[in-house]
């Protein structure tokens, strides 16, 4: 599967889960980044940081772009996928109960902190 199109499913991905449950930078995309689309930590974390450039990450992500760490087209597609993403999870969020929300958002911690714990 080519990477863009990785990082575009990376990127609609955290936008559902940012409209779900709030997050997306360094508990969704950077993981994501690194476990499916051969990211190294450091490429990771620019890239998300550009993606969402303004306004939170717009002092980082200068810093790792001097650095040669920010894929710039992963970037745009990423911050597509969380414009769409964000309002079809903030949908399907509101509809649900609170305690399902809730109980969605613990596992997906729980599977993400297995998967970083167990494997290199």
């Amino acid at each position: 599967m080519p990477v863009l199109l990785i990082v575009a499913v990376i990127g609609l991905l955290a936008g559902v889960l940012a409209g779900l449950f709030g997050i997306g930078g360094g508990v969704v995309i950077v993981p994501a980044l690194i476990l499916l689309a051969d990211f190294g930590v450091t490429k990771a974390a620019g890239t998300s940081l550009a993606a969402l450039l303004l306004p939170v990450g717009a002092l980082g992500a200068w810093q790792y772009w001097q650095a040669g760490l920010i894929d710039l087209k992963a970037a745009i597609v990423l911050a597509i996928g969380i414009l769409l993403g964000a309002y079809l999870g903030a949908r399907v969020g509101i509809s649900l109960p609170a305690s399902t929300v809730q109980r969605a958002f613990g596992v997906l911690l729980v599977v993400v902190g297995i998967r970083f714990a167990v494997l290199p």
